[in-house]
Order: structure tokens, then C-alpha cells, then sequence
């Protein structure tokens, strides 16, 4: 069941709830909401409200869990900032270093000395769109693509990865499919890691293509433009010094 129509289901029960700090409101929300993840409870200097991140998902209660705020986002009035944005790209961060990269289709731009990830769907109209009108604007960046099928919406789109994947070059094979539509006429059989790769994907909450991760773990999703690109490499760029 969806968030919102758990929290819907929910939100009569919630007056029996009268909690106090984080930890009691972390353990009351599970009970809650038994079927969702509740990765942590953080109280924020606004108005008494926590920031509770669950289900992937950043929603807002007070101490006595009297009401939820979904799908809405905190925004501090005199900074204009976007609060919920900010939190968000701390909270769902991942480990760079910890990614098999020798599972990805290594394409190196000019001194390849920034790193970038992407996990793609072949048949994705967006992945060729980030490929086509923005990383071609991206350069002295090593890209290292996870080929990440997504079945249910491309059922073809395993069997062009394979055949990507095991061709005898396989970065060209890549990028005549993505830039220019052509797939290999010749392949051999080998070894794919999508299996690996679709694990992968599940484990860092990958759900979507194109979804994109930076040096420093930040996450960036769908064909955003190559100045916003840009400006998160040049972020991890300066976090690793």
C-alpha cells in the first residue's frame, strides 16, 4: 500500500499517541505504521515540528504525533531555502567508493578526473535524452553506466542490454545505441551483471531512470540539464578536497 493511503488510514488513530523525544517518536510511528521503514527522527527548529524519513520519503509530525504533513516541503522564510530538498540529498547519500564500478560501462571524457554514475534503461527515452542533449556537454568526467533494465515498462530492453554489454567494444556498442540508435550486429555470449545490478539498484533506492550519483554521493534523477550536472560535479569535486 502507498504511503499516502496508509497515512490516510492512519491519521484517526493518532490522538492516543503523546510522545516526547525522538526515540519514543520513532518507536510510535513504527507502530503505526509497521509496514514502512522509519529511518530516523530529527527535531527541527521550526514550530515544533520533527522531520521523520521514512519509506524514502521526508513527512513532518510534532511530538505528539497528531498529524503528518506529506508531500509538502519545509522552506525557511528568510533564506528562501528548500529545507526538504537540502535533507533529502544528505539523507539519501550513498557510499561512492562502495559501488562495483567493473559492473558499469566505463566511457572516460577528456582527463576523465570527476566521477559520475548512472544507472540506465536502455529503452529509457530520458536516459537518451541525458545522453543525447546534456553529458554531451560534460567533459573531464569518467561516466561509469549501470545497465539497469527496467522490465515492466521495457520488456526488450534485457536482451539489448546483453547484447551491448557483451559486444567486443563494448563503450562503442554503448554509445552508438544511446547517440545514435544502432545496436551491435554481432555479439558473443558472456557474462551480464544485471542481476547484480538490479540488487544494486534495490539496495541504494534506485527506482527510476536515469538516476545519477556524484563523487560525493549526492543523487541527482531523471535527464536534468548538464549545468546542474555540472554544478554537482564541481560540488563533489571541491568535498574531496
Amino acid at each position: 500500500m502507498k504511503l499516502k493511503h496508509l497515512i490516510a488510514a492512519t491519521l484517526l488513530t493518532l490522538s492516543q499517541f503523546a510522545v516526547a523525544d525522538e526515540a519514543s517518536l520513532k518507536k510510535t510511528i513504527e507502530v503505526a505504521y509497521p509496514k514502512i521503514k522509519v529511518e530516523s527522527v530529527v527535531k527541527t527548529p521550526y514550530a515544533g515540528l520533527y522531520e521523520v524519513f521514512m519509506g524514502g520519503q521526508i513527512v513532518y509530525t510534532d511530538e505528539k504525533f497528531t498529524f503528518l504533513i506529506h508531500e509538502g516541503f519545509l522552506v525557511d522564510a528568510k533564506t528562501k531555502k528548500d529545507l526538504t530538498s537540502e535533507r533529502m540529498e544528505e539523507l539519501t547519500k550513498i557510499d561512492f567508493n562502495s559501488l562495483p564500478l567493473d559492473e558499469a560501462i566505463k566511457v572516460v571524457k577528456g582527463n576523465g578526473s570527476r566521477k559520475l554514475v548512472v544507472f540506465s534503461d536502455v529503452d529509457c527515452p530520458y536516459c537518451k535524452r541525458l545522453e543525447q542533449n546534456e553529458l554531451v556537454n560534460v567533459t573531464d568526467v569518467t561516466i561509469y553506466t549501470f545497465l539497469y533494465p527496467l522490465v515492466q515498462l521495457h520488456p526488450d530492453s534485457p536482451a539489448k542490454s546483453k547484447s551491448i554489454w557483451c559486444a567486443a567494444d563494448r563503450v562503442k556498442a554503448w554509445q552508438d545505441w544511446i547517440l545514435k540508435n544502432q545496436l551491435p550486429t554481432t555479439t558473443s555470449t558472456c557474462e551480464v551483471p544485471l542481476e547484480k545490478v538490479g540488487d544494486l539498484a534495490r539496495k541504494v533506492g534506485v527506482n527510476s531512470t536515469p538516476t545519477l550519483f556524484f563523487a560525493d554521493g549526492k543523487r541527482m534523477m531523471g535527464a536534468q540539464p548538464y549545468k546542474e550536472i555540472e554544478k554537482y560535479l564541481q560540488a563533489a569535486t571541491v568535498a574531496k578536497k
